[in-house]
Formats: structure tokens, C-alpha cells, sequence
């Protein structure tokens, strides 16, 4: 008599098991979630106050109900209007890192339909719209656009001459630090809106947060550059008088240089297409 078959389930073991499905991480992350709820409720509950306080002024009467109304209406609509612009800026932006993908990964559809949504708000590149339909390759499409965004180049390099000897003036005839700190600031944002409208975007406040944003590691580089040039500075001369006076020039030289290369970065960050080859 046979003793009996040990069956281990060998062949289960060896068999390959099918991977799980993959399951794209959700858009709306815990913080997303709880910062909608927070804006749900605090929208509702402005909402309700609104109709109740609108509902008592006409139990007033009629002119206090319609002039409450009218004045929140319009408080609403300029309300929406910022947002919308918000939105419209950082939209825009959104746009141009689309079509800097689409170069990347060949992707001569999506880089035709992006470059065309980009030469339409673009005075100098309006003209270049029956070219970049025709175009036959991602190299040509880079091609095309490459004078346009080198001209753009350019002025945003004027642009930035220009904003560098006002914070050189500025930041040399200061009488504190901090003052510095505010006139740089300053021209700094007002320089990044300026070569942003020149490459056809226009960010509002959260926009230009976002362009900043982009030429923060740049500018910590500069910035440890420039620590080290004033220190060499004031270090070479004894004087206390002229230490001082070399000091403040080397303090408006570092802020124009920040200015030329912050003028740099961010057209750098403009431009949809890179650089012929």
C-alpha cells in the first residue's frame, strides 16, 4: 500500500502572479481636502449672512435693500474679476511649462497647438502663425520661433540694464540694510512682471509668486557670490571712510548684478521652446 501523495502546491507557488493595478494617486491630497472644506464652510456661512443681512434691509425697506444689494453685488463681481484674473495669470504660466514639456518629449502636435496659443498673444510672433502650422518637425517648430524669442531675449536683458541702474542708485544712496532689502524686492517683482508681459503672460499676484519661485535657487547662488564680493570688498581698505563708501558701491553693484541676472532667469523661464541645437 502507498503512503500518501504530500502535495505543497508547488506549482501555485511557481506560478507568476499577476501585479496589481496601478492606482494614480488621487489629485486632492489630505491638505487640498481640508483647506476645500475649510473654504466650503467659511464661503456658506458668508453666503447665509449675506441673504440674511440683505433679507433684513429690505424688511427695512425697499431703497436699504436695494442699495445692500447693489453695493454687495458689486463687492461680488470685482471679487470674481480678481480671482478670474488670478486664474487667467496662472493659467498662462501653466501654458508655458505645457509646451516646454511637449518640446521635450518630441510631442510635435501639443508643441504646434501651444505655439500657436503663444504667437497669438505675442505682437512679434502673431506673424509666424501660417509658419508653425506648416511646420514639419519639432526642430523646425524651435527653429521658427527662435528669433522672436531671442529678440524677447533681448529686450528683457534692456529691461534689466534698465531696472539694475535704478537699484544701483537706489541701494547706494540708502541710508539702511533693511531699506535695501524693500527697493530690491520692489523692482525685483515689478522686473519679473515686465518680462512676463513681454513674453505674453500676464500674472496677476499669485502668478508672479510663481515666477519667483522659479529663480529662487539662482538667486541663493548669486546671492552667496555677492556676500563674498562685499566682504572682499570692504576687507581691501582700512579706512573706516573709505570702507564705507566702497562698501555702499559694492552694496549697489551686487544689487544691479542681482537685477541683470534675475532679468535673465526669468525669461529663461518664459520662453515655450529652447534653443535651436
Amino acid at each position: 500500500m502507498s503512503a500518501p501523495r504530500l502535495d505543497f502546491q508547488w506549482e501555485q507557488a511557481v506560478v507568476p502572479v499577476a501585479p496589481a493595478p496601478l492606482v494614480e494617486p488621487s489629485r486632492w491630497g489630505g491638505i487640498g481636502r481640508a483647506l476645500a472644506g475649510a473654504g466650503l464652510i467659511a464661503g456658506g456661512i458668508a453666503a447665509l449672512s449675506a441673504v440674511n443681512f440683505i433679507a433684513d434691509q429690505f424688511a427695512r425697506g425697499p431703497v436699504q435693500g436695494w442699495a445692500t444689494l447693489g453695493i454687495l453685488g458689486l463687492g461680488v463681481v470685482l471679487l470674481a474679476g480678481g480671482v478670474w484674473r488670478e486664474l487667467r495669470g496662472l493659467w498662462s504660466i501653466r501654458h508655458t511649462d505645457v509646451a516646454r514639456a511637449a518640446f521635450a518629449r518630441s510631442d510635435l502636435a501639443k508643441a504646434k497647438a501651444e505655439a500657436l496659443r503663444w504667437a497669438a498673444s505675442v505682437e512679434q510672433a502673431a506673424p509666424l502663425q501660417p509658419a508653425i502650422r506648416d511646420a514639419r518637425s519639432i526642430e523646425a517648430l524651435a527653429a521658427i520661433l527662435a528669433p522672436v524669442q531671442e529678440t524677447l531675449t533681448a529686450e528683457a536683458a534692456g529691461l534689466g540694464r534698465a531696472a539694475a541702474m535704478q537699484a544701483f542708485a537706489m541701494t547706494a544712496v540708502s541710508p539702511s540694510a533693511g531699506l535695501d532689502v524693500v527697493i530690491f524686492a520692489w523692482r525685483g517683482v515689478r522686473l519679473v512682471r515686465q518680462v512676463a508681459g513681454l513674453f505674453g503672460l500676464r500674472p496677476g499676484f499669485a502668478g508672479t509668486l510663481s515666477l519667483l519661485r522659479r529663480t529662487l535657487f539662482d538667486a541663493a547662488t548669486v546671492g552667496a557670490t555677492d556676500l563674498a564680493v562685499d566682504a572682499a570688498a570692504r576687507a581691501l581698505l582700512s579706512n573706516p571712510i573709505l570702507q564705507h563708501v566702497a562698501g555702499e558701491a559694492a552694496g549697489g553693484a551686487v544689487a544691479a548684478r542681482r537685477m541683470l541676472r534675475l532679468a535673465a532667469i526669468t525669461a529663461e523661464g518664459c520662453r515655450i521652446a529652447p534653443p535651436p541645437r
